[in-house]
Formats: structure tokens, sequence, C-alpha cells
């Protein structure tokens, strides 16, 4: 078969699998809801709610929609900074993002009671943590900007990042050993990672953010193409290299930064999604690998979601844990039986 058909074929199985997966994501749950209930619900009034269609407005669709944008998000970051930096385990949280974002969330949950009393409840809001983790993430990203604009070696970007990440992780760790037990407690919570806290209109701003780092992604095609050459060939087809690796910098921060603001720290996908989709398509060609990364993270992730949720049961496992339980063995099967990956 022709390889364009072919590629075809895969994005509608890929397609159809993402529409298949959301609608169980959103039946799943400690209440089972019927296919029909769901699509019911789309065209139901919304003053005259039934309780069923109440939880799939107000909990299920934002957090199966979460989890679409976290799986793709954090898959096409991934794939960006695997390229750029050339490393197939570089992810997307090597330049510091996650880091700062912890930070400051560190700062306001367990830096909040040396102002004690009422202001404590005032700090520890959804929107503060939010607030906090944009802030923490971009502070970093600001740095490592800095940082680029006077590096000529992309790897020592790379290092740089990581020192960051170091860092902040030492300052978090100070913060710790000085807090309670239940600031601990509370920061552990957040960095557990979590897809089903999101109403519509944190939503719309998470998403809004999400479009802008899409779009500077998708804008950085050609030049990750050609940085695939290698940075001295790319040089010399004519490509500005300071600029190609500021706006995909600039990229897998917007979408990386986001995503842990809203929805926690998520390990795995943003590593493992991008050789997923290469041994798949075994392709280098990253006008395919983008909207394949798009459609492979947000499948792995609503199964990693609706397995969390442990349906029947009121009880839901941390995400983090489910991505990794269920995706590395994954990375590992397809590894060994390709033998060898495309990069």
């Amino acid at each position: 078969m022709n390889p364009q058909k072919t590629y075809t074929v895969t994005f509608l199985i890929l397609l159809l699998l993402v529409v298949l997966l959301f609608l169980v994501n959103v039946s799943l749950g400690s209440v089972s809801i019927p296919f029909s209930d769901i699509f019911n619900s789309f065209f139901a009034d919304a003053s005259q709610y039934t309780n069923k269609e109440y939880i799939i407005q107000n909990y299920r669709l934002p957090k199966a929609l979460t989890a679409i944008l976290v799986g793709s998000g954090l898959g096409i970051s991934g794939l960006l900074m695997q390229t750029l930096f050339r490393n197939p385990l570089a992810g997307p949280f090597v330049l510091g993002i996650t880091s700062g974002a912890s930070l400051g969330v560190a700062l306001v949950i367990m830096g909040s009671s040396v102002i004690g009393g009422v202001f404590t409840a005032v700090l520890i809001s959804k929107w503060s943590l939010v607030i906090a983790a944009s802030l923490g993430s971009f502070i970093v990203l600001l740095t490592v900007l800095i940082v680029s604009s006077k590096v000529r070696d992309t790897m020592a970007i790379l290092i740089i990042g990581l020192m960051f990440g170091s860092i902040t992780s030492a300052i978090v760790s100070v913060l710790s050993y000085f807090s309670s037990a239940e600031e601990l407690q509370q920061y552990i919570f957040w960095g557990f990672g979590s897809l089903g806290d999101l109403q519509w209109n944190e939503l719309a701003v998470f998403a809004s953010i999400y479009a802008i780092g899409l779009l500077f992604s998708i804008a950085s095609i050609k030049a990750l193409n050609t940085l695939l050459l290698g940075e001295n060939y790319a040089k010399s087809l004519g490509l500005d290299i300071k600029k190609s690796r500021l706006i995909i910098i600039i990229a897998t921060s917007l979408l990386a930064g986001t995503i842990t603001a809203f929805a926690g720290p998520i390990a795995f996908i943003g590593l493992a999604i991008p050789h997923i989709t290469r041994l798949v398509f075994n392709t280098a060609n990253h006008k395919i690998l983008i909207p394949a990364v798009f459609l492979f993270g947000a499948i792995i992730m609503l199964i990693c979601d609706s397995i969390a949720q442990l349906p029947t049961s009121d009880y839901t496992l941390p995400i983090n844990a489910i991505t990794s339980l269920i995706g590395a063995p994954v990375v590992i099967w397809l590894l060994i039986r390709k033998r060898k990956m495309v990069f």
C-alpha cells in the first residue's frame, strides 16, 4: 500500500479510537452512564438537568477534555524537546519548567504557614495554585530564554535546565522539612496530578493557552525537520538556529507549563508518546509526527484516566501512578519488538 494511504488509514483509526475512548471515559466512574444518556445530555435543557446529565456536563466532559489536552500537549512538547536536543531521553520538563511550577506551588502551600491565620485559607485555593505554578514556570522559562540567547550550544541549555531543576528541588526539600504534616500531604496530593478538578471556565483558560502553544509547535515543523540533519547542516540551509530554538522552547513551555499549572506534574507521557508514535509510523517527518503524537497522547491519557477512576468504585487512583505503570511496559515491549528506534 502507498505510504500516504497507510498514514491516512492509520490516522482515521486513531481518530475513531479517540472518539470511542472519549465516550468510554465519560461513561465510566462511580456511576456507570450509558452512551445514549451521554448523547441526550448534549440536547438537554440546563435548567432541567437530571443527576446523570449534571454529572456528565459538569464533571465527566471537562475531565475527558482535560485528558485529551494533557496527553496531546505533553506528547507534543516531549517530541519538540527530543528533536531539539537530539536526545531520546529528553522530555517536556528538561528545561526545569515542572520544577519551577512545583516550587511556586510549594511556596504557596508550605510557605503560607509563615503568614498563617485567615490568609492561609485565602492563599491556598485552586486559582492561587494555578497562578503560583504558572509564575514558577514563567520565571524558570524567562531565565532559560535569557541563557539560551547567550549560549550557542544546545546541549548546554539542556544541562542548565537540569541544574535549575536541581536548585528548585532543593528549595522544595527545605520547605518540606519545616512544613506541617497537613501541608506536606496537600503538596503530595498536588504532585499526584489530577484531571478532574477543572470547571468549564478554568478549562477555557487552559485550552486558550494550550492552543497558542500548539500553534507555535505547528509553526516549528520545518525547523524541526531541518534540525534532524544537525545544527551545522541546518545553518548551511539557511535556518536561523537561535530563532527556531526560541520558538520551540516557547512552544514547549506554554504546553508543559500550562498543563502542570492546571493538572499537576504528570509523568511518562511526554517521554514515551513520541517513541511510541515513531515506532508505529516509522517516520521522522514532523508534519506526520505532530498530529500523530496528538492522537496517541490523547488515546493513552484517556485509557490511563479510565483505569485510574476505578469504574463502579468511589476511589480514584493517582493519574501519575497509572501513566507510569501502564505506559512504561508498553514502551519496553515496543522497543524489544522493533529492536531499533526511528530518530
